[in-house]
């Protein structure tokens, strides 16, 4: 009888004990399961855009394709200039001239996004590099008396460190009459304008739409399209785009203008506009 009740005893402990792994094991699952989606693995999703940029050939080679066109527009439209008005070019910087991919590189493995925090001090550090082929196109339309505006929306507090930075690179016209940063509004019409107003401007070039025409601010991803279709006739142009798959405007179209939505959200966003193969293997 003893022993009987005392294996009853040590198989009621090996079953309590067995139910303690079994339900701790979902338990532990759905811990995991439900953990946050936070920044830092929103910021894994740029390492192939910024892995290409630095590493790809054809990165390279579509920079040296768009400043080779914008040479042979450039000469086209001197040829046929006739205005009393002297010639522009209208640049953008970032990702058009410069290259900051190291500081889209620096926020992989970061629990946080861009901020000024982080973006100021990299403005102010003058590390960014020559996108290729901008430095020998500026420096060919300097030597036939064109003019460059670097119209970009880095703001005033990152004058000294951008000066700088173009400065070392040796890019031409790099002085305040010329050096034309963000002071109120992002939209770049009214800089734009003021180039306009005393120059004929030859070449816009920018890797985002809102640096050639306000039409594209504030839109929809459809309303984007249909506004680059409008405009069909200027690219390749007078609009010459660079390619930068990392951060822009396109960006906020995908999230309908909502920058502040959750890591989590806009991961869902990013992938909820993906066309997909409907293939089940």
């Amino acid at each position: 009888m003893r022993k009987y009740a005392y294996g009853l005893r040590l198989l009621l402990a090996l079953v309590l004990a067995s139910g303690i792994f079994v339900t701790a094991a979902p338990m532990q699952m759905e811990a995991k399961e439900t953990q946050a989606y936070t920044t830092q693995d929103l910021n894994e999703q740029l390492v192939m855009a910024t892995l290409w940029m630095q590493t790809s050939a054809e990165f390279r080679a579509l920079c040296y394709q768009a400043f080779n066109l914008a040479r042979m527009n450039l000469d086209a439209f001197l040829d046929s200039h006739k205005s009393a008005k002297p010639v522009a070019v209208i640049v953008d910087a970032d990702e058009t001239v410069i290259d900051n991919s190291a500081y889209e590189a620096f926020l992989i493995g970061q629990n946080f996004g861009y901020s000024s925090k982080t973006w100021n001090p990299w403005m102010q550090a003058a590390q960014a590099t020559a996108m290729p082929g901008a430095l020998e196109f500026l420096k060919y339309a300097e030597s036939r008396n064109v003019e460059i505006f670097y119209v970009t929306n880095r703001k005033m507090v990152g004058y000294e460190g951008t000066e700088k930075n173009l400065k070392a690179l040796g890019f031409p016209n790099v002085d305040p009459k010329h050096l034309l940063l963000r002071t109120g509004s992002s939209d770049k019409q009214e800089r734009r304008n003021m180039v306009e107003k005393d120059y004929e401007v030859a070449l816009l070039m920018g890797d985002n739409h809102n640096d050639f025409h306000s039409a594209f601010r504030n839109k929809s991803v459809a309303e984007r399209f249909a506004e680059t279709d409008r405009f069909k006739d200027s690219w390749g142009t007078k609009f010459i785009v660079l390619p930068n798959p990392t951060y822009g405007d396109w960006e906020g179209s995908v999230y309908e203008g909502n920058w502040g939505a959750s890591a989590a959200e806009k991961d869902q966003m990013r992938k909820g506009l993906l066309k997909r193969w409907n293939y089940q293997p």
